[in-house]
């Protein structure tokens, strides 16, 4: 099996920061692409920051320049640094990953159980 599991959520003021943590555990052969969604009440889930095993990121347009992503891969750990929060980034932060258990598996989307952003104006 494997676990996504997020911590580092919580209330916040605009313009304040937030760093949100992920870790991959269990059976783990391969990591190719891991990072963040997020979901708002009532709208479908969407993409924050990802980063791919060959070092590419890509970002919401909501979110460039002010938020990064921090990726482990010795620590199969990805990390969200979010500056200057806007109320609008409130939502649940989903980490995401894409993952091998063995050399003969297929590539499996994995979620974490999701960490709630609350920024309040």
């Amino acid at each position: 099996q494997v676990h996504l599991v997020e911590s580092g959520g919580g209330l916040v003021q605009a313009g304040e920061s937030l760093r949100l943590s992920c870790v991959a555990s269990g059976r783990i052969f391969s990591i190719n692409t891991m990072g963040w969604y997020r979901q708002a009440p009532g709208k479908q889930r969407d993409l924050v920051a990802v980063s791919t095993s060959g070092g590419n990121e890509n970002y919401a347009d909501s979110v460039k320049g002010r938020f990064t992503v921090h990726r482990d891969n010795a620590k199969s750990t990805v990390d969200l640094q979010m500056n200057s929060l806007k109320p609008e980034d409130t939502a649940a932060y989903y980490c995401y990953a894409i993952i091998k258990r063995s050399s003969s598996d297929v590539w499996n989307h994995y979620w974490g159980q999701g960490t709630q952003v609350t920024v309040s104006s």
